[in-house]
């Protein structure tokens, strides 16, 4: 197995949860997958750069606001988990993009780039940091995948009245990269 820097407040979270490496493919860091996990498919324009540093599950809603002609995405709410059974909360994604650890750190996202391999969900996308804050996991992530998402799309129906709110269930994987 490859070892892998991850932040020290992350390392019990992730042993704890059995997340593992996959073997090393011989590629650079940079663009070796460091889980399993990480495939990109047809969506090779979601590589990113860096080391690997945290992997999260998100399990949260998709905010959408009614204009009167269609949906409007407001944010997103989800908290983040260490592994795939939700069993260690290591953080929440909020409006901005904003993620925030329970380490004290938070990272803001700007999109780069999107990808919809599945039509019934919100696309894959690749964000860059924005900004980069505090203590914890987050410190010094300069970009983030959102992977594997399953739900989180508008209504297809119209909403009854103008400034209607929906929240749509989703789940995705988070990626987040940095450099040493």
């Amino acid at each position: 197995m490859k070892p892998t820097t991850l932040r020290p407040l992350m390392v019990g979270a992730f042993l704890s949860a059995g997340c593992g490496h996959a073997p090393d493919s011989g590629r650079s860091p940079a663009t070796a997958p460091m889980f399993a996990s990480v495939q990109l498919g047809s969506c090779t324009n979601l590589a990113a750069d860096g080391e690997l540093t945290v992997h999260a599950y998100a399990a949260g809603v998709q905010i959408y606001r009614w204009s009167g002609a269609s949906w409007v995405f407001v944010a997103p709410r989800a908290t983040l988990y260490a592994d795939a059974g939700r069993r260690a909360v290591i953080g929440h994604h909020y409006a901005g993009p904003t993620w925030e650890s329970v380490s004290g750190s938070t990272v803001v996202g700007a999109v780069a780039e999107r990808c919809t391999p599945n039509s019934n969900s919100i696309p894959w996308l690749l964000l860059n940091a924005a900004s980069s804050t505090g203590p914890g996991v987050f410190k010094g992530v300069t970009q983030i995948q959102r992977l594997n998402t399953v739900g989180g799309l508008a209504p297809s129906t119209a909403g009854a009245t103008i400034g209607d709110i929906v929240e749509v269930p989703y789940t995705a994987e988070y990626f987040f990269y940095g450099r040493e």
